[in-house]
């Protein structure tokens, strides 16, 4: 069944957790996608890397797991255009990973920020604690990817400059357009909520 959010100011609870699940779960499967991609391309040239990098595609196919399991129950279903996020994900992953070590540490960073886990766990707190508990969990270990990638980075110039904010914009951009726009209304719903 489809649904049509209620854009009247008025916060749907169940159409707003099951956006925030088609969303977390599309970005973790992007995530795994890029991972993958530079995998492949470190295993050849940057072989020092690859225990870091198959420890986070690790965690994020975890979290794909964990978000997908928590769907059936709150109604939700993956994404529409999960070929979208692969292919994305993949070329994304492919093209920083053939910039260089700092490229896909730059990529990692801008893919790893996560502004809305915030919102989404003030959003859930009393009104989902199992999800809560779930996105709090994955949290910890994004945060930690976060720190690795920064960490790494041999230096912050011009190249961090401009692609950390595209990279950001684009990923912002695919979880929009994945979701049809659900997800703005989305932000707005929990922001709106939020305060309750």
């Amino acid at each position: 069944m489809s649904h049509t959010p209620i854009r009247s100011g008025m916060c749907d609870v169940d159409v707003t957790i099951r956006c925030i699940l088609k969303v977390n779960h599309a970005g973790e499967f992007g995530a795994v996608r890029i991972y993958g991609a530079q995998l492949l391309v470190a295993r050849r040239l940057f072989p020092d890397m690859v225990p870091a990098l198959e420890e986070m595609r690790e965690d994020e196919i975890d979290h794909c797991r964990l978000f997908r399991e928590a769907m059936p129950a709150r109604g939700a279903k993956p994404c529409r255009v999960m070929a979208f996020w692969s292919l994305g994900g993949y070329l994304l992953g492919l093209m920083t990973s053939l910039g260089g070590r700092n490229m896909i540490w730059i990529c990692t960073e801008a893919v790893e920020v996560h502004r809305h886990l915030e919102d989404q766990l003030a959003f859930l707190a009393k009104r989902d604690p199992e999800l809560h508990a779930i996105i709090a969990s994955i949290q910890e270990q994004e945060l930690a990817h976060l720190r690795k990638a920064e960490d790494s980075q041999k230096r912050r110039g011009l190249s961090h400059a401009l692609l950390l904010p595209l990279i950001s914009a684009l990923t912002d951009l695919m979880i929009w357009l994945s979701t049809w726009g659900d997800s703005s209304w989305m932000r707005a719903e929990m922001a709106g909520a939020g305060k309750d």
